[in-house]
């Protein structure tokens, strides 16, 4: 079985300085295989943030990947914005801003869906698209196709913000192409469930994770998950920042029966 951490919006910037021993400690003491991180490791993509944010991932000690969140894009530095939005990131986190993972029993794809030009909405890569589709496409019999980015592919109702360019059509794209889980953050909201949308539905499975270390909660407490997966079976543990520390705070299972996913407990509709 496979474990990843999987941890958004850090903020650096906009931290709770009190959390990070005890993110760093809950991570380590979970002894994932990797640590996904999707994005907005800053604030304000100031180049002392993007240091605190790798000084965090270093202290990890841990394999980890990251992708860019529309944060880590200097909104308010207009020259740096447009003529080297990812500058920053590529000298202090990664030269690889849509990395690849895969240990055989799991195939990670990250998509770089940070956007200059459409700053908090953010949009879909083709070329990026293309590539995680022929990677699943690819992978050994029984593999676990995952794939990470900062935004959502799917908003519920009560979600004010727009939903990422290129989103819905994407997202119908990876499934075909056999996609198991997306992992994303941004809107500060956890969720572990079946898409909603009709073409897709149980067939993909998203996880949300809200802020690893924002003090910007939108009502809901610092989290992060860890996920354990095999062929055919997916484990969503969500811890949950309380009393200083982060502790489970509930499971989610799910088995994998044909073409969809069904909760533990549920049978087909």
């Amino acid at each position: 079985m496979t474990r990843i951490a999987h941890v958004s919006d850090l903020h650096f910037g906009r931290e709770d300085a009190e959390l990070l021993l005890p993110l760093r400690d809950a991570i380590r003491q979970a002894r994932p295989d990797l640590v996904a991180v999707s994005g907005d490791l800053t604030q304000r993509a100031r180049p002392a943030q993007f240091r605190a944010a790798r000084a965090f991932l270093d202290g990890l000690r841990l394999p980890w990947i990251a992708v860019p969140g529309n944060h880590d894009i200097p909104l308010d530095e207009f020259w740096h914005r447009v003529m080297t939005p990812f500058g920053r990131y590529r000298e202090a986190i990664s030269e690889d801003l849509a990395p690849r993972w895969s240990n055989g029993a799991v195939v990670l794809e990250a998509l770089n869906t940070a956007d200059p030009r459409a700053w908090q909405r953010g949009r879909v890569r083709r070329r990026q698209l293309w590539r995680a589709s022929g990677a699943f496409r690819e992978a050994p019999e029984g593999a676990v196709r995952i794939v990470m980015a900062h935004h959502p592919f799917e908003h519920g109702p009560d979600v004010e913000k727009r939903l990422m360019k290129n989103a819905r059509a994407a997202v119908e794209h990876l499934a075909a192409a056999g996609a198991d889980l997306i992992l994303s953050g941004h809107l500060h909201r956890w969720k572990a469930e079946a898409f909603l949308s009709r073409k897709v539905g149980a067939r993909v499975l998203q996880v949300h994770v809200g802020t690893g270390l924002s003090t910007r909660l939108r009502g809901q407490p610092n989290d992060f998950a860890l996920i354990a997966v095999a062929p055919g079976q997916v484990e969503i543990t969500r811890m949950m920042s309380e009393g200083g520390d982060f502790r489970p705070c509930g499971a989610s299972r799910f088995r994998r029966e044909g073409e969809v996913w069904l909760r533990e407990g549920e049978g087909r509709p």
